[in-house]
C-alpha cells in the first residue's frame, strides 16, 4: 500500500489544523488552572457532547470491536453495550448532582463528601492510582492500536508511529489545555466518523467481499451477525449478555463508563454552563456512542472474516508485523490497506483524529488529577496559578512518555479491557450509593478499592485463579478444571468486594455531621437515605434543605428505563436496516418513537417539578 499526493495533502492539512487550534487556544488556557482544566465552566452541551463522543472513539476502539466480532460475533459487544445503563443513570440522575458540586475534578469530590485524613488520603491516592496508573494503561492501549495501524498500513516501526502521532498530540494538549481539547474534538469527530463510514462503504463493496448481501450470507460471517447470543449456548449467553446486564454495568469502574459518572465524563459535566447543559451533553453522548457509531466498525469486522478468516491469513498477508502484535484486532487495519487513494488519506486522517482526541483527553484529565488533587494538596499548597499551569503542561508530557513506553510491550486491546474491568469490579455500587446513603464513608471506598485490586491480582497472577476458575492454554483449550465456571470470575470479585466495603461501612465511624450537612446543602441529593441527617440538622438548627421540589431519583430511574429502550432500539433498528430486515427495523423504529415521546414528557416534568 502506497500513499499518493492527495493522501499526503489531506493528512498534512488535518495535522496543521489540529496544531493551529492548540496554539490559538493556548492564550486563554494559560490564564489559570480553571481555564486549563475546565475552560471556565462555560461550555455548551453540544460541544461537550461531541467531545465525549470523539474522546471515546480512539484508535483502539475499532480494533477492540473487530476483535470481539471476530471471536464472539456481533453479540459479543454486550460486554460494553451494557454500560449504557450506567451512562443513562448519569444523564437523568447524576449529571445535575455533579454540576451542583462545583468541584474541579471528581477526585476533589472526596473532600466534599467525606472529611478528615481518610478523605485526604483517598483523594491523593486515587489521583495517582487513576491519573497515572490506570490512565497510562488506557493511553497505552490507544497507542498500541496506533502502532498496529502504522505497521500494517504504512510499514512504520512502533517508535516512528509513537514519535510522530504522540509528539503532535502532546504539543496541542500541553498548549491548548481543556479548551483546546474541546475545540479539536469537534473537528476530530467529523473527520473520524467520515473516515469510518467511508471505509465501511468501500470495503463491503470490494470484489473480495462481494457486497452487503453476499457478505452476510458468507459461511464465515453468517453465524457472527446475531445481535443477541444464542440461547442454546449457555456459557456464551451468561458471559456475554447476562453478567454484563445483571452485574457488570452497576458494579464495574471503567474509564468513560463509571457508575454515577466520573473521570473525563465528569470533567465535561463540570465544565458545562449549567445543569441542563450537563444533562444534554451526556444524553447526546450515549445515543451516539451506543446506538450509531459502532456499526461502521462492525461492518468492516464482518468483512474481514471473508478476506482474512483467521490469524494465519493475517500473518501471511503482513509478514513484517511483529509476532507479539498479532491478534484478531489487527484485521481492522488490514482491511483498510485495500482503500483507494484519497479515501485512504481521509481514513488515515480519521484514525489520527481518533488517536489524538482520546490521548489529548486522557492527558488533560490525568494532568488535572496530578496537579489539582496531588501536587496542590500534598506538594505545594501555595502554588501560584502560573505554577499550576506549568505543572499541568509538564505532567502532560510525562504521561505521554510513560504511556508510549508501555504501549511498546503490549499485545492486544481486549486484554487491557478485561484487566481494567476486573480491577474495578465491585466498586461501582459505592459510586452510585454515596450520593444517596449518608452512612457511606471514606473507609468504605478505601476498602473497596484495595479489596477489588487485591482479589483481581490473586485471580489473574497466582495459582488461586486456576484452582477456582480453571486454566486455558494459548488456544483457549481448558487444561485445568476449576471449582467454578470461567464466567463466574467477575461476579466472584464483585461479591467479595461488596461484602468487604459494606461491612466496613457498618463497623466504622460515620462522617461528622458538619461534613454531611455541607455536602447535602451543596448538592441537594434528597431521598430516604438522608432522612437521619435532615432530622439531625433540624435539631441542630441547621438549614440544609434549600428546595421544596420532590426527590428526582424514582423519575430518573424511570427515564433511564425509557432511554434504554430508545437507545438500544436505535441500535437494533440500525442493525436490522443494514441486515436488510426492513420490516423488523420499521417496527423497532415505531417502538423507539413511542418510548421517545414518553421520555420527552417525563424529562419535561423532571425539569419543572423535581430537584
Amino acid at each position: 500500500m502506497e500513499l499518493v499526493t492527495i493522501d499526503y495533502v489531506i493528512i498534512a492539512v488535518f495535522f496543521a489544523a489540529i496544531v493551529s487550534i492548540g496554539i490559538v487556544a493556548s492564550k486563554r488556557a494559560g490564564k489559570n488552572s480553571k481555564e486549563f482544566f475546565l475552560s471556565g465552566r462555560n461550555m455548551p452541551w453540544w460541544l461537550l457532547g461531541f467531545s465525549m463522543v470523539a474522546t471515546t472513539f480512539s484508535t483502539d476502539t475499532p480494533n477492540f470491536v473487530t476483535n470481539v466480532v471476530r471471536e464472539d460475533g456481533v453479540s459479543g459487544n454486550w460486554i460494553w453495550w451494557a454500560f449504557l445503563l450506567t451512562g443513562l443513570l448519569t444523564v437523568f440522575v447524576y449529571a445535575k448532582l455533579w454540576r451542583r458540586s462545583s468541584v474541579t475534578t471528581d477526585m476533589e469530590f472526596y473532600e466534599l463528601r467525606y472529611g478528615g485524613k481518610p478523605a485526604a488520603f483517598l483523594r491523593g491516592f486515587r489521583a495517582i492510582y487513576l491519573g497515572i496508573g490506570f490512565n497510562i494503561i488506557a493511553m497505552a492501549a490507544v497507542s498500541l492500536a496506533a502502532i498496529k495501524i502504522g505497521q500494517v498500513m504504512l510499514g512504520f516501526s512502533a517508535l516512528e508511529v509513537i514519535g510522530v502521532a504522540g509528539t503532535i498530540t502532546v504539543i496541542f494538549s500541553a498548549l491548548g489545555g481543556f479548551r483546546g481539547v474541546l475545540y479539536t474534538d469537534f473537528l476530530l469527530f467529523f473527520v473520524a466518523m467520515g473516515g469510518a463510514i467511508g471505509a465501511a462503504f468501500y470495503i463491503v463493496n470490494m470484489p473480495e467481499v462481494g457486497g452487503l448481501t453476499a457478505m452476510l450470507e458468507h459461511t464465515n460471517v453468517h453465524e457472527k451477525i446475531d445481535l443477541l447470543p444464542r440461547f442454546d449456548q449457555p456459557e456464551a449467553l451468561i458471559g456475554i449478555l447476562i453478567i454484563p446486564l445483571a452485574v457488570q454495568w452497576w458494579s464495574a469502574w471503567y474509564p468513560g463508563a463509571e457508575p454515577g459518572g466520573g473521570g473525563y465524563i465528569a470533567q465535561r459535566m463540570l465544565a458545562a454552563r449549567n445543569e441542563n447543559h450537563a444533562v444534554g451533553a451526556t444524553f447526546f453522548f450515549n445515543i451516539m456512542h451506543y446506538a450509531l457509531r459502532p456499526w461502521p466498525w462492525i461492518v468492516v469486522a464482518l468483512a474481514s472474516l471473508v478476506v482474512y478468516p483467521d490469524i494465519n491469513s493475517l500473518q501471511e498477508a503482513f509478514p513484517n508485523v511483529a509476532q507479539d502484535k498479532l491478534g484478531h484486532d489487527l484485521a481492522y487495519s488490514a482491511m483498510l490497506t485495500h482503500l483507494p487513494a484519497g479515501l485512504l488519506g481521509l481514513v488515515l486522517a480519521s484514525l489520527g483524529a481518533a488517536y489524538m482526541s482520546t490521548i489529548s483527553t486522557h492527558l488533560n484529565w490525568g494532568s488535572s488529577y496530578i496537579v489539582n488533587d496531588f501536587y496542590q494538596q500534598h506538594v505545594n499548597n501555595k502554588a501560584s496559578e502560573k505554577e499550576l499551569v506549568f505543572a499541568g503542561r509538564f505532567s502532560t508530557i510525562l504521561l505521554m512518555v510513560a504511556s508510549s513506553g508501555l504501549a511498546l510491550i503490549l499485545q492486544d486491546a481486549k486484554q487491557l479491557f478485561e484487566i481494567i474491568l476486573m480491577f474495578g469490579a465491585g466498586t461501582g455500587l459505592i459510586f452510585l450509593l454515596r450520593w444517596f446513603w449518608w452512612r457511606i464513608n471514606a473507609w468504605s471506598e478505601i476498602v473497596a478499592m484495595f479489596a477489588s485490586g487485591t482479589i483481581s491480582l490473586l485471580i489473574h497472577f497466582t495459582p488461586l485463579g486456576a484452582s477456582l476458575f480453571g486454566a486455558q492454554n494459548i488456544d483457549g483449550q481448558i487444561v485445568t478444571a476449576g471449582v467454578f465456571p470461567e464466567w463466574a470470575q467477575y461476579p466472584f470479585v464483585v461479591a467479595i468486594t461488596t461484602v468487604c466495603w459494606v461491612a466496613t461501612t457498618l463497623f466504622t465511624t460515620p462522617e461528622k455531621s458538619t461534613t454531611l450537612y455541607r455536602f447535602y446543602q451543596k448538592t441537594q441529593p434528597g431521598g430516604p437515605g438522608w432522612k437521619k441527617v435532615r432530622a439531625n440538622a433540624k435539631q441542630d438548627g441547621e438549614t440544609i434543605v434549600t428546595s421544596k421540589k420532590s426527590w428526582n431519583l424514582p423519575y430518573g430511574v424511570a427515564a433511564t428505563a425509557l432511554g434504554t429502550v430508545v437507545v438500544f432500539g436505535c441500535l437494533f433498528a440500525t442493525g436490522n436496516f443494514i441486515y436488510g430486515n426492513i420490516g423488523t427495523a420499521l417496527w423497532i423504529s415505531f417502538v423507539v418513537l413511542v418510548f421517545g415521546v414518553a421520555l420527552i414528557l417525563i424529562w419535561r416534568y423532571m425539569k419543572r417539578k423535581l430537584i
